[in-house]
């Protein structure tokens, strides 16, 4: 069904966010040549108080881009105040107006609604509002929400894990976080490709599907 789709948008709130829901898709739609624009709305800086620089989550989030072959005039970064989102919700939706009306994409990938963080929420919410009319599927984060209903999946391959993986590892900041751990990203690809009787898979809420 993706056959007419050429241009993809990910929403994603923070960094890490779209390599971990759907990395593998991503680098999936990218090996098959379509277009895929990462719009990243927090640089989610690091705290003062850390040993750590401040921009670091920045740049391994170019360097997690250039691993799934986002070309860099695709990644938009934008620097909202992680955690305060909420605060800039009409700004936040007033620009994800402007990529509607420039990129012009056929599907959009999103946090769920059902998310309980916060940016999450808002990135969710702004995305439906100014996409309503395009195929919206919402990336899966498990420990972020109370309920996911997994009726969308889309097929992956091992390369696409491994891709998604070697993405994922370029967090090395976050690498102390269970969900960054590569058997939990392995194991959880398996169990949604077990639900569809293939090897992996990414599962999707589907909030819009527009047949064309």
């Amino acid at each position: 069904m993706f056959n007419n789709v050429q241009k993809i948008l990910v929403l994603a709130p923070h960094t890490d966010d779209a390599e971990i829901g759907c990395g593998g898709t991503i680098t999936k739609f990218i090996e098959e040549g379509k277009e895929v624009f990462l719009a990243n709305f927090s640089k989610a800086p690091i705290l003062k108080e850390s040993s750590l620089s401040p921009d670091i989550l920045l740049e391994e989030l170019k360097e997690s881009a250039k691993v799934l072959e986002i070309d860099s005039q695709h990644l938009l970064i934008y620097d909202y105040p992680v955690r305060n989102l909420t605060e800039h919700r009409q700004e936040i939706l007033e620009e994800m107006l402007k990529l509607r009306d420039k990129i012009k994409p056929d599907l959009v990938f999103m946090p769920t609604l059902g998310d309980i963080h916060q940016d999450h929420q808002v990135i969710a919410k702004e995305g439906l509002r100014a996409f309503k009319r395009t195929t919206i599927l919402c990336y899966e984060d498990p420990w972020g929400h109370l309920t996911f209903s997994t009726v969308g999946f889309i097929l992956l391959e091992e390369k696409n894990i491994e891709k998604k993986i070697a993405a994922i590892k370029k967090y090395k900041s976050q690498e102390h976080r269970l969900y960054m751990d590569e058997k939990f990203i392995r194991s959880l690809a398996k169990v949604r490709g077990v639900q569809i009787g293939a090897s992996y898979a990414e599962a999707f809420e589907v909030v819009r599907l527009i047949i064309k």
